[in-house]
């Protein structure tokens, strides 16, 4: 990836593309900070990510964005402060239940890439399939508020990297390099929390 290719991709990115993108980094800076407001942000970004996908003709993706905004609503209900004004707090998942729910992802991975290899020809099928996979259920731990589903992120955005390098997708190399730096701040930021409500 050269500077000059970055430049170009950021130049070709359409409006709707840059306000997506926006919103995508106010969701996480948000989340991080564990604000109910960030699930709208998300629920918009994705929105339009959704339709800009469906238009490239980028099914999966398009449909991995449409559960983000399913998602999106289930995370601002969940984040909300009950009657009692009481909120959802971080919680941590002990060694074995992570290892169980990443042996998981793997099997699913594999089967989604053999699939999608096998049957509809995709490139980086399995390398897509992980990122697809373990976006789906970090996403599921985020509105959970589990401490861990910024080590995933961390992760699954690497991989993200390194899949939309090979495919040639400059710019979103870029902001998925942005979101890894933003999952190990959301880490951070979790992790304090979570050990003070532990001592209160």
């Amino acid at each position: 990836m050269s500077f000059q290719n970055s430049i170009d991709a950021f130049m070709a990115m359409s409006m709707w593309e840059i306000v997506a993108t926006l919103l995508g980094i106010a969701y996480v800076i948000l989340a991080a900070k564990e604000s109910q407001w960030a699930w709208p942000f998300a629920f918009l970004s994705t929105l339009i990510y959704t339709i800009l996908f469906w238009e490239g003709a980028l099914v999966s993706s398009s449909i991995l964005n449409f559960y983000y905004m399913i998602m999106a609503v289930y995370g601002y209900l969940l984040w909300r402060k009950d009657a009692q004004g009481k909120r959802l707090h971080v919680t941590k998942w002990h060694g074995t239940k992570l290892f169980k729910i990443i042996a998981l992802g793997l099997i699913f991975s594999c089967i989604v890439g053999y699939l999608s290899d096998t049957y509809a020809g995709a490139r980086y099928a399995y390398l897509d399939a992980f990122v697809m996979v373990f976006s789906v259920i970090a996403t599921w731990m985020l509105t959970q508020k589990i401490l861990e589903n910024w080590l995933l992120w961390v992760v699954t955005d690497a991989a993200a990297v390194v899949l939309y390098w090979k495919s040639g997708y400059y710019a979103t190399i870029v902001l998925f390099m942005l979101y890894v730096i933003l999952a190990i701040y959301g880490y951070i930021t979790w992790r304090k929390a979570y050990e003070k409500h532990q001592y209160l």
